[in-house]
């Protein structure tokens, strides 16, 4: 059984490295651009704490998040590219406040879900740790986009085996988005934490024809879009998991362009 608490804990710490890199940042430089075309770093943390707020919605206004899902369906390419928009608008100061807020207020409904509950959310429903396991992710995705307009390195953690176990998971998701057919079988995925983290994570049987390796960090970058697979030591074993390299994403929603490769040579 997961244990929540400990999943909190880890948002807990990812929300707070992400703070170090914006919290003291000149109003300014919230305007900066960021690898993610048409947003600035005041984009990439109000759509983490628009996110935020939907995940309150979801464990506490069911007709309040029935409406966002409704928005959504309306314009499902572009629904989140307005919430950021609407949210960069803000002066920066009222962004980080709201951003803080936000995280606060998601810790404390995630803890409140009763033992086996589910959120509703705009695919399946899902359970408090899978939801924070989730938030993790973005705030890790959305960190690193803020660390590459700063020139700042975010050095890797534990705490990646989130991001990892959602790439994972999304496998056929990925496939359905590019109208492809997933395959039948599971993949192996064999992936390192090197020398700053330690220890090895490992999904799928043993067995298995199609197999991926590689670090732990390589792989969260692949999967969030975050680098090009050119530019990392991911490697795919079999013609399903070489194809699967290509389209792999652990977030909901249309691929993007992800990352040229080369781009942070």
């Amino acid at each position: 059984m997961v244990d929540l608490a400990a999943v909190l804990d880890d948002l807990a710490a990812e929300g707070a490295a992400l703070d170090r890199l914006v919290g003291e940042l000149a109003p300014q430089a919230w305007a900066t651009p960021t690898p993610a075309p048409g947003w600035t770093i005041a984009h990439q943390i109000a759509h983490l704490a628009w996110t935020d707020d939907r995940v309150r919605l979801a464990a506490t206004d069911p007709t309040g998040f029935a409406a966002a899902v409704a928005e959504a369906a309306a314009d499902p390419d572009g629904f989140v590219d307005r919430g950021a928009e609407r949210g960069a608008a803000a002066a920066p100061e009222r962004i980080l406040a709201g951003w803080r807020a936000g995280r606060d207020a998601v810790a404390k409904v995630l803890a409140a879900v009763p033992a086996g509950g589910r959120l509703p959310w705009y695919g399946p429903p899902m359970s408090a740790a899978s939801m924070a396991g989730a938030r993790i992710m973005e705030t890790w995705a959305h960190g690193q986009d803020v660390a590459d307009t700063l020139g700042v390195r975010l050095p890797p953690t534990a705490r990646l085996r989130h991001v990892a176990r959602i790439g994972v998971r999304a496998r056929d998701y990925a496939y359905s988005v590019h109208g492809l057919r997933p395959p039948e079988r599971e993949f192996r995925i064999e992936l390192s934490g090197g020398p700053e983290v330690g220890g090895a994570w490992t999904y799928g049987p043993e067995d298995a024809a199609e197999r991926v390796t590689g670090p732990l960090l390589d792989f969260c970058l692949l999967v969030t879009r975050r680098r090009h697979a050119d530019d990392l030591a991911v490697r795919a074993h079999g013609a399903e998991a070489v194809r699967w390299l290509d389209i792999t994403q652990s977030y909901a929603g249309p691929p993007g362009p992800g990352r040229a490769p080369g781009q942070f040579a």
